[in-house]
């Protein structure tokens, strides 16, 4: 029988150096490859974490990253899932090294580190939960990207804002189900 101090215990990967050298191969061909969708799997997390954004902690977090979960994101079986399964601490945005959450949840933007001049990669990632990941809307440029790629993105001119600050700024990660997109800072956006 599963009680809420054991739930934390599963939901990790089943095999996992193979669950995890394959999730992290889908989000590092996510970042390289800015805008395209990647389907990725291994971890089953807590509502309201998806398939994706679960995944990407487990391969992405540790106890060196500190976490933030934003709004909805921050239940107590999420934090107990995430700090069992990576030992990543939890924390405040302006502290975090991650941050997940759907796009109201992660707002201000300006509440995260977007790191310094000497050290740019000093900096947030944000996993940014959506209900659905399309391949139509923002129009996406830079590098990575041969000539463009399409993105249903909830705020084009904030993402056009966080570019305009290069080399600062933060990078995200995009999740839907068992999708999953990337933006680094680098990435042009425009409206669709």
């Amino acid at each position: 029988m599963m009680t809420p101090d054991t739930a934390a215990l599963t939901g990790g990967f089943s095999d996992a150096p193979c669950d995890a050298a394959r999730a992290f191969r889908a989000i590092l061909e996510a970042m390289a490859r800015p805008g395209r969708i990647y389907p990725v799997t291994g971890a089953t997390p807590p509502a309201p974490l998806s398939v994706a954004a679960g995944t990407a902690l487990l391969v992405l977090a540790d106890g060196t990253t500190p976490v933030h979960l934003a709004g909805r994101f921050d239940t107590p079986e999420i934090r107990q899932w995430l700090t069992f399964h990576t030992g990543a601490p939890l924390t405040a945005p302006a502290e975090a090294a991650f941050a997940v959450g759907d796009w109201a949840g992660l707002l201000p933007l300006d509440a995260y580190r977007i790191g310094v001049p000497e050290y740019p990669d000093r900096s947030a990632t944000l996993i940014v939960e959506l209900d659905a990941l399309k391949d139509e809307g923002a129009r996406l440029t830079g590098p990575g990207i041969e000539h463009e790629h399409r993105l249903n993105l909830p705020e084009p001119a904030a993402f056009r804002a966080n570019a305009a600050l290069f080399p600062l700024g933060l990078d995200f990660i995009v999740t839907a189900g068992e999708r999953v997109a990337a933006l680094p800072r680098t990435t042009k956006v425009e409206d669709a």
